[in-house]
């Protein structure tokens, strides 16, 4: 076990995105080490250089969050991009982890790894059980093997190495984006440039119906520190609430955070997409992890954010 951050050297892949931001913003409060590398200072993809970047700096703990990643267009139109990118990326981290003698690494998945019809709540065992999302294959199929190098490891090195897997994630750090944006984002931007403009409406895709499970991005900070400190008794953990909303109460919510007070029109010749994807996160439940913000307080300081993005004349791709 673990039994504190402080002064321990650990890397942050990814750490100017969303999910990377909140894991540094709750590892300095624990006054760590931090080792922090932008793709201008160390391309994930050259090997060589991941390699004698970790024999120099020698990590004892490592939170894998970097990744190409992208919207459903993205993925659909791109997928040689994104299988071999991330393939790299992860072989690179996860097998210098291994060279470097890391003490423990945790590797952040997908939900999209699991099939496109699994039982609800979905179990860690339905992984690879049936077919996946024909628009996100090539990712998937990424993420799939990023998780199954940290069990290979695991079970023939004896590597400390375990992978997550969570839900939909929203808060600070959320890409805003017209055309790129997830759910929550997507919806909070239109949400207000409608309170803006002084619209009557608002439109959302789909007719509302859809089921979305959401995480805010401190509590998923929060539940790898859990997993990083305590004993790996499983190669892979979902983290999530345990509980979902229907798109169109997202979109109530959000309308209420904001302050529109227009209606929301559901625009049903748009595609609803995957109807439910609910995680059964009861192994990481057991060792005593609990999301500790509501949606409602979430959405507040995703609102928040993205005005404060507003303000801010370097906000480049998030918006």
């Amino acid at each position: 076990m673990i039994d504190s951050f402080a002064g321990r050297r650990v890397w942050v892949t990814g750490h100017r995105g969303m999910l990377g931001s909140a894991m540094v913003r709750s590892l300095e409060r624990e006054e760590a080490q931090l080792l922090l590398t932008s793709r201008a200072d160390l391309d994930l993809t050259d090997q060589a250089a991941v390699f004698a970047w970790m024999d120099e700096n020698r990590p004892e703990l490592v939170f894998h969050i970097g990744a190409k990643v992208g919207g459903i267009h993205a993925n659909a139109t791109l997928p040689a991009d994104f299988l071999r990118e991330n393939l790299l990326i992860q072989s690179n981290v996860i097998v210098g982890a291994h060279r470097t003698g890391v003490r423990k690494l945790l590797f952040v998945a997908s939900n999209c790894t699991y099939p496109s019809q699994a039982p609800q709540p979905i179990a860690e065992t339905a992984l690879l059980t049936g077919p996946l999302d024909a628009n996100i294959r090539a990712y998937a199929v990424s993420k799939i093997a990023g998780i199954e190098l940290c069990s290979a490891y695991r079970r023939q090195y004896g590597c400390d190495f375990l992978s997550i897997i969570p839900p939909n994630l929203y808060g600070p750090g959320d890409n805003y984006h017209p055309q790129h944006s997830h759910v929550v984002a997507g919806i909070l931007r239109r949400t207000h440039e409608a309170k803006a403009r002084g619209a009557s409406e608002m439109l959302v895709w789909g007719d509302g119906t859809p089921r979305r499970e959401l995480l805010h991005v401190d509590d998923l900070a929060d539940a790898m520190k859990c997993l990083m400190r305590s004993p790996t008794v499983h190669d892979l953990y979902n983290v999530g609430p345990g509980h979902d909303l229907q798109i169109s109460e997202i979109a109530s919510l959000i309308q209420e955070v904001v302050g529109f007070t227009g209606t929301i029109r559901y625009d049903t010749a748009k595609p609803n997409g995957t109807m439910r994807k609910l995680l059964d996160s009861s192994r990481i439940r057991e060792l005593g992890w609990k999301p500790r913000i509501d949606e409602r307080s979430g959405l507040q300081s995703a609102y928040q954010d993205f005005l404060a993005l507003l303000e801010n004349p370097n906000a480049g791709a998030r918006l």
